[in-house]
């Protein structure tokens, strides 16, 4: 830390006034001492004796003055005052500063931080200081982000909930104002707002289920489960639906038991809404494959691939962005909400894993991460960390 001329003339007055207290001082012990021996004849005869029996050093030099010695001493015990009163002083100073660094900050100049350095434990306060503005600032961050997280949710909440309850409203105020021809027209009316009526309660519903699994004390039903035969039963349960929409799902997971603590309803959950998904938008695709393996003793991975239409690149970083769409148009066209894999994000994240997409003109892959066991959770990589909200 750099102090001021000002502090440096502070300083060095402090160290003047400091020496001539002390010589003062030293004068008026030495005084008092020299008139104290001459005025006792026995005791200036013993420090005379033991001038004689003193010697110093190899060649046995004598004292023969103890003033000199008594003056050498004063002069150690001087400087040593004087410098312990200095560095108290240039500590004082330190804290003087750091105290109006702080100020500083606390005025609301939070990109500010402790510029200077400084010895010893002071060092410490300052490096703590500015480790908490950075986690104020970090937690300021965060909770701006929650709170427009939360402005854009109610947003896009409201924006989906319009439009069909708009056309509920419309077609019931046609019944209500009996402004139509035949019960045929009826029927259609009361049709077209029942299935907006549906598409209402699938959000809600969505919307419900994503709040919930968002929380990070949701409690979960954990269970040992073998997650090949799983996906075994979930490939078979889509294979009529698949088959309908010209398109063949198997299950590849070896024939080693693939075992791990988990909610199984949740985990459903999850591969229901990729499947669906696959299901959905692979127009001209042919096959959604579930592959499953062991990665290591304490981890399991599974992809849900199909050689459906290419994932665009920009959207693979948003893709588990909640309501957003890939196709905005082709999404409303098949009931989707947006939410279906923020939700499956959530509930992968609930277990500890984590979850990500690949996608090139041959196959799109959701890839997912587990632990075997629920209280040793994964560790994201650092690729993904980086790679925005896929991670």
């Amino acid at each position: 830390m750099k102090l001021t001329t000002r502090e440096k003339s502070a300083l060095f007055m402090e160290g003047v006034v400091t020496v001539i207290l002390l010589l003062m001082l030293n004068l008026a012990l030495l005084v008092l001492i020299v008139q104290a021996i001459e005025s006792n004849p026995g005791l200036r005869d013993g420090i005379f004796i033991i001038k004689r029996s003193v010697v110093l050093g190899p060649h046995h030099y004598q004292l023969w003055s103890w003033e000199n010695l008594f003056i050498g001493l004063m002069m150690i015990g001087d400087a040593l005052v004087v410098w312990w009163r200095l560095i108290r002083r240039y500590k004082q100073m330190q804290l003087h500063h750091i105290i109006e660094e702080l100020h500083y900050i606390a005025n609301g100049h939070f990109d500010h931080r402790i510029p200077f350095r400084v010895s010893g434990d002071v060092q410490r306060v300052v490096d703590s200081v500015n480790a908490l503005v950075d986690s104020v600032i970090h937690s300021m961050d965060e909770e701006r982000a929650i709170e427009k997280s939360k402005d854009e949710l109610i947003t896009n909440v409201s924006h989906d909930i319009r439009t069909p309850l708009t056309s509920i409203i419309g077609y019931l105020g046609l019944i209500e104002d009996k402004q139509y021809n035949s019960e045929t027209d009826l029927l259609k009316y009361t049709h077209t707002a029942f299935l907006k009526s549906k598409q209402m309660k699938s959000l809600v519903d969505d919307l419900f289920e994503y709040t919930k699994v968002r929380q990070t004390d949701t409690p979960l039903s954990l269970t040992k489960i073998d997650l090949g035969a799983m996906l075994e039963q979930l490939a078979a349960s889509f294979e009529l639906e698949a088959q309908k929409k010209g398109m063949a799902i198997g299950a590849d997971v070896g024939e080693t038991p693939l075992m791990m603590e988990a909610d199984p309803e949740k985990l459903v959950r999850i591969f229901n809404n990729l499947v669906s998904n696959a299901l959905k938008y692979g127009d001209g695709g042919k096959h959604i494959n579930l592959v499953a393996r062991r990665v290591s003793e304490a981890e399991l991975e599974v992809r849900v691939t199909n050689d459906g239409p290419k994932i665009p690149k920009e959207s693979l970083a948003l893709i588990f962005e909640r309501f957003y769409r890939v196709e905005e148009s082709r999404s409303k066209e098949t009931g989707g909400t947006g939410l279906g894999l923020a939700i499956a994000q959530s509930i992968v994240a609930l277990h500890g894993g984590y979850i990500y997409v690949e996608s090139d003109d041959a196959l799109t892959s959701f890839v997912i991460h587990l632990p075997t066991e629920h209280a040793h959770p994964l560790a994201v990589p650092q690729r993904l960390k980086t790679a925005g909200p896929t991670a």
